[in-house]
């Protein structure tokens, strides 16, 4: 169920996206693909929010595997198309940090939720998320290829996530207890460090 689920993710953005990963690789839409991939990849920020997304999916499991990830995915394309065309979001810095932190909690503490309040939350989180990506765009990049990247790269950062709840699951309901405590503190810790200028 939940290789399907993820098989699921990765057909969506294939389909949503496959102008901006695949056609007419001119200069601006190599360039773009190439900073939009790289964007979600380069900032601790960015990889430990993703990936916290991932297993907080796997965390609450059913049809929220999928719908958690697939939800972030597609309000952050909205949150950086906000941030291309110049639109202005406040605390979008504090929220990127604020997001590592509470979505590191929500993990430690294996929070269930449903799926729709799982939804809303990482919604939220992934309008700040996607703001900074629009913002951040060069130039010279193309915008759909731009986008295009750090949405496969965002998918692949949740797939991880998700792999990391199933290794977690598989070593023992003791051991993976304490190994969630830990990976859900460690990002926790991460964001706050990340809110108060120290990381």
């Amino acid at each position: 169920m939940k290789s399907a689920s993820k098989s699921g993710l990765f057909a969506l953005v294939a389909t949503a996206f496959p102008a901006a990963a695949y056609a007419h690789p001119a200069a601006g839409e190599a360039a773009g693909f190439v900073h939009g991939f790289t964007h979600p990849i380069s900032g601790i920020d960015h990889v430990l929010a993703m990936i916290m997304v991932g297993v907080f999916a796997y965390q609450l499991g059913g049809r929220a595997t999928w719908l958690v990830p697939t939800t972030f995915l597609l309000v952050m394309a909205v949150g950086g198309a906000v941030g291309v065309v110049g639109i202005d979001i406040p605390f979008v810095e504090a929220g990127i940090a604020l997001s590592v932190a509470l979505l590191g909690a929500i993990v430690a503490f294996n929070v269930k939720a449903p799926a729709a309040i799982a939804m809303a939350v990482v919604g939220l989180f992934a309008t700040f998320h996607g703001h900074a990506h629009g913002t951040e765009m060069p130039e010279h990049a193309a915008g759909a290829a731009y986008g295009g990247g750090f949405l496969i790269a965002t998918a692949l950062l949740h797939a991880v996530g998700l792999g990391l709840g199933c290794g977690i699951g598989r070593i023992g309901e003791r051991r993976g207890f304490i190994v969630t405590r830990l990976a859900g503190g460690f990002a926790a810790a991460a964001g706050l460090g990340i809110l108060a200028g120290m990381i």
